[in-house]
């Protein structure tokens, strides 16, 4: 497998406060990371940085994507060039229809048919002429997110908690189009990469995760398996791994 994100010794600021800090992170084709950290940590501003949001400033620092320098690239550019995004909240948009934004989404040509066999893996086909996100439950709004990355089919998926506001219907469903999308179901030859940003790590009962890291204090502070990164957060909480940091830093 070749690398297809890198991030080395990246800081990143927001409004000239300095968020993230020293961030070094890889990910090969094919492989998927869960990031956790507790609130505040800088999860959503790690990969609103790759993306390249222009909120989210690299101040120092190289973020590689397929071995490019994309540091300064335009979010646009890195979509173009094989990068997702999902929000946690994503905002109603009003006037467009989920059918357009699907379209418009499309990385490789398609027609309205594809947009349908698309709508129907997220059981969203009554949705297609509907606003975007407009009267959706947290569910519904979650499913159209991942809806639109099918319809791009980014090599990297950027996903900020995607179990954030689901309920136990919709879950399982989520799970089945986020490993539609990393191309879970392909044991071999798979190429797309996910970054899954999670609080709760719920989502790890239905998405297979390679490998996790712990975001504490803006920097990535230990990476291992994430199973057990889990199951050490569900003992005993994100204030084991404080003092952990703590007790390192000594």
């Amino acid at each position: 497998m070749s690398k297809l994100l890198e991030l080395r010794k990246v800081r990143v600021e927001v409004d000239g406060k300095e968020i993230l800090g020293d961030i070094n992170l890889s990910l090969d084709e094919g492989e998927t990371m869960a990031v956790f950290g507790p609130n505040g940590a800088g999860k959503t501003s790690l990969i609103m940085a790759i993306m390249g949001m222009p909120r989210y400033r690299v101040i120092q620092g190289r973020i590689l994507f397929k071995g490019k320098d994309v540091t300064d690239t335009p979010m646009e550019e890195r979509a173009r060039m094989g990068i997702g995004l999902s929000f946690q909240r994503p905002p109603v948009v009003r006037g467009v229809r989920l059918r357009d934004i699907l379209l418009a989404s499309l990385r490789q040509r398609g027609d309205e048919r594809f947009i349908e066999s698309l709508a129907e893996k997220a059981r969203m086909n009554d949705f297609l002429d509907r606003e975007v996100n407009y009267g959706f439950s947290g569910g519904e709004i979650k499913r159209a997110e991942l809806l639109q990355l099918l319809a791009q089919n980014p090599d990297l998926a950027l996903l900020d908690e995607p179990e954030s506001g689901v309920d136990l219907v919709n879950i399982a469903l989520i799970g089945e189009m986020i490993n539609l999308v990393l191309q879970k179901e392909q044991r071999r030859q798979r190429h797309h990469a996910g970054l899954i940003i999670t609080h709760t790590g719920h989502i790890l009962d239905y998405v297979h995760v390679d490998k996790g890291c712990v975001l504490l204090n803006g920097t990535i502070w230990c990476q291992a398996n994430p199973l057990e990164i889990l199951d050490t957060i569900k003992k005993s909480g994100y204030e084991e791994c404080v003092k952990c940091e703590k007790r390192e830093r000594k």
